[in-house]
């Protein structure tokens, strides 16, 4: 099936947060990376229920809103938030990782739709983001917000480090990042991260990365002139 006929024949069907644990049960087989994919499963939610001005019928819509998953190792829960939201068809789900399946274990734009980015390397999203950012405000696109989501890992990547000292200075106010902080970092202290960003210039807050309140407050939180991170803790990856 092409994009396009996934467009027309995507399901009507409506999913709430409580489904989504069925929708990931329908990934099988190898390489699920299951704790990478669980510990964004709630920051994904918020923001695609919530937060981003994004639905399957505005993906071209240059006003909306840029979605970049950097932990693109672990998509599973990506998968079943954008089936959950009527992005690509429930079907596609039980085919995940197979031979000719759109849904890989790392994300492909030209694939899936509503994927902005093909990822999965550590350390490319946010730099991503930054150019997005700067492209938009080139263009006199005002509106649309850019969001990236990192791990806690990728902060040991040294491309994500001149990519937070570049956007603060630069004070990309319409760029967003989530780091989902599982303890899987290398090279980490506690209250690090939130730090790290907030001495190149960034909005920061560090919020629990299960409440979903605590999320969309955390999201929605104003910060003008300035990018704006949310660290969101959750259980350690090897507890």
């Amino acid at each position: 099936m092409t994009i396009t006929e996934a467009h027309t024949r995507r399901t009507t069907a409506a999913y709430d947060y409580a489904d989504l644990p069925a929708l990931m049960g329908r990934m099988t087989g190898d390489e699920k990376h299951g704790p990478a994919a669980t510990s964004t499963l709630d920051v994904l939610w918020v923001l695609y229920d919530r937060v981003l001005r994004v639905s399957p019928e505005r993906m071209d819509d240059l006003d909306r809103d840029r979605f970049l998953l950097s932990k693109g190792h672990g998509p599973m829960a990506y998968y079943a938030v954008l089936a959950a939201k009527g992005f690509l068809p429930v079907e596609w789900l039980t085919g995940f990782g197979s031979y000719d399946s759109p849904l890989g274990h790392h994300p492909d734009r030209t694939l899936v739709p509503g994927v902005e980015i093909g990822s999965g390397s550590l350390g490319h999203g946010l730099p991503i983001a930054v150019g997005t950012a700067l492209g938009l405000r080139a263009q006199g696109l005002d509106g649309p917000a850019v969001w990236a989501l990192i791990g806690d890992a990728e902060l040991d990547e040294g491309s994500n480090h001149e990519a937070i000292a570049f956007a603060g200075p630069a004070g990309l106010a319409r760029l967003h990042t989530v780091v989902v902080d599982n303890s899987s970092a290398s090279h980490a202290r506690p209250g690090g991260i939130a730090a790290r960003f907030e001495a190149a210039g960034w909005s920061a807050l560090t919020v629990d990365g299960r409440d979903h309140e605590a999320l969309h407050t955390a999201f929605t939180a104003p910060h003008p002139g300035r990018p704006h991170v949310v660290v969101a803790r959750v259980e350690p990856k090897y507890a």
